[in-house]
């Protein structure tokens, strides 16, 4: 770590201390390279643009999770998999019917995703079959779980899986209780492509974490999901449609981006601490808004998002911060249809496959991670009976 002082290690210096564990690498792997300066994301070494033209989410996430793009036979094998894997049982459905219909989606799917530990669980991390069935199990379970808790909550009965249907177009039906347009049901798969992974973020370093212990991978996922539901991790999106529809129309932005800069307001869908150019994913998305609006209408907000965007580049360029992958996804995901509190959980459906692939790279060279601390509590303090004690301000 640069600055350690090696002589005083039992009693560190402030200096040393990198909140967030900013710049701090902890771990080593392959799964994704990220160029900020030149806004390149790469997934096991294919370009992410590449990947969302020409693969399925269920290839890429078959690439994620073994490092290589599976063979036909073993692609057809995967989906054949998934497939079999996509109901829940009944007894989970049921403990999701006791969920208050008010609770919000990503708590919801954190306790579905940590049930299935109760059904499967074995701790045989080192039987490549469990890990196997793992993966096939929490990637074709998880879309079933987000459809299920949207159709409860609204007093119906989930859907059942269809098993003619492919990963993305099959969660839109069960989603939306009808068989989706094709090309909603692409563009949708190109989303999850998107948000699969991108290296060491909070919820993969919890996922990392929680599997540097050994656990089994149901526990892994939702720890990864409740670190996802904060508001500045995932989320975002949605707060990045509200602030377009606070604006309302184009000629507005500039004005709300001032009074915003003026304010020291953060300005939702802006910023990366990876990227000092524009998200790649940002630029993808904004295509498949576009590709979905020539299919079924523009959305007003998409002309607000746009002038935002304008407006913000000779405000914010210069200082690096540019539109990310979150300003334009809420807009990709509201024209599907789908509610803005269910674009996190959305994003998690994606991101299992990511997790996945770190929790089993983690397995390949564990060491449980006990990061130290700076102690600034007092010191030698003396004991002081119930009566004489003062009270105190609670904060």
């Amino acid at each position: 770590m640069e600055g350690l002082d090696i002589e005083n290690k039992q009693q560190p210096n402030s200096l040393n201390l990198r909140p967030g564990l900013e710049g701090v690498p902890v771990a080593q792997s392959s799964i994704c390279d990220i160029d900020g300066e030149k806004g390149d994301l790469k997934y096991r070494g294919y370009s992410i643009s590449e990947l969302a033209e020409k693969s399925s989410f269920l290839e890429t996430t078959f690439l994620l999770i073994w490092g290589e793009l599976p063979t036909s036979k073993q692609l057809k094998e995967f989906e054949s998999q998934i497939q079999m894997h996509r109901r829940l049982s009944f007894r989970v459905r049921d403990m999701m019917k006791c969920f208050p219909e008010s609770g919000h989606p990503m708590d919801a799917l954190q306790s579905s995703a940590a049930s299935l530990g109760l059904f499967y669980s074995r701790r045989a991390i080192d039987d490549p079959k469990y890990i196997y069935d793992a993966v096939v199990r929490l990637i074709a379970k998880i879309p079933t779980m987000v459809a299920a808790f949207q159709l409860i909550r609204k007093g119906q009965d989930p859907i059942q899986p269809r098993d003619d249907l492919p990963y993305s177009a099959n969660f839109l039906y069960m989603l939306t209780e009808k068989e989706p347009d094709p090309i909603a049901a692409r563009v949708l798969d190109r989303c999850l492509i998107l948000h699969a992974e991108h290296s060491l973020n909070a919820s993969t370093f919890s996922a990392r974490v929680t599997a540097s212990t050994l656990t089994d991978p149901y526990a892994v996922i939702a720890s990864a999901v409740g670190t996802l539901a904060g508001p500045l991790h995932g989320g975002a999106n949605e707060d990045v449609i509200k602030m377009l529809e606070k604006i309302k129309s184009p000629d507005r932005a500039s004005s709300f981006l001032d009074q915003a800069i003026k304010n020291k307001e953060k300005i939702m869908g802006f910023g990366h601490r990876e990227y000092k150019v524009k998200d790649p994913r940002a630029n993808l998305l904004q295509s498949f808004a576009e590709e979905l609006f020539a299919r079924f209408g523009k959305d007003e907000m998409y002309d607000v998002a746009q002038a935002v965007e304008q407006a913000a580049t000779p405000k914010l360029g210069p200082k690096g911060i540019y539109p990310n992958v979150d300003f334009y996804s809420g807009l990709v995901y509201r024209k599907l249809g789908i509610p803005k509190d269910l674009f996190t959980p959305i994003f998690a459906i994606s991101r299992v496959s990511g997790w996945l692939a770190h929790w089993r790279e983690q397995l390949s060279a564990n060491r449980i991670y006990r990061p130290t601390q700076i102690y600034t509590g007092k010191h030698n303090r003396t004991w002081e009976p119930l009566e004489e004690r003062s009270s105190i301000t609670k904060n």
